[in-house]
């Protein structure tokens, strides 16, 4: 099992709009999640400085498989496309990233 924790920002007129969606989210998008071996995802809001962060957890064998897998599916393109307007990408990302990969400097379970 890998972790990962992720950080966008969110556009400050489109935080309502976010949380709405994120209050419904639809079921084909959380079965595509799932079937790409993606546990306990979570995503939070810190204001006001307006940054999403996101953490879950990969039980899979191939994460950039499941991750193509997840990118290939039309229904979550679909999603995507509703969601990533709210966004703001990190000026400091990663090329190729949308939300920027964080290292984990701490865990204990």
């Amino acid at each position: 099992m890998q972790r990962y924790g992720m950080v966008i920002g969110v556009r400050p007129e489109k935080i309502d709009e976010y949380k709405q969606l994120h209050a419904a989210v639809w079921p084909d998008v959380l079965a595509m999640i799932s079937a790409c071996n993606i546990r306990n995802y979570s995503i939070f809001l810190k204001e006001p400085e307006n940054l999403l962060f996101s953490f879950f957890e990969y039980h899979g064998e191939d994460y950039q498989a499941d991750m193509a897998k997840m990118a290939a599916d039309p229904k979550t393109q679909e999603w995507w496309s509703v969601c990533m307007p709210c966004q703001e990408p990190l000026e400091t990302r990663g090329e190729g990233e949308w939300w920027a990969t964080m290292e984990e400097v701490f865990f204990h379970a």
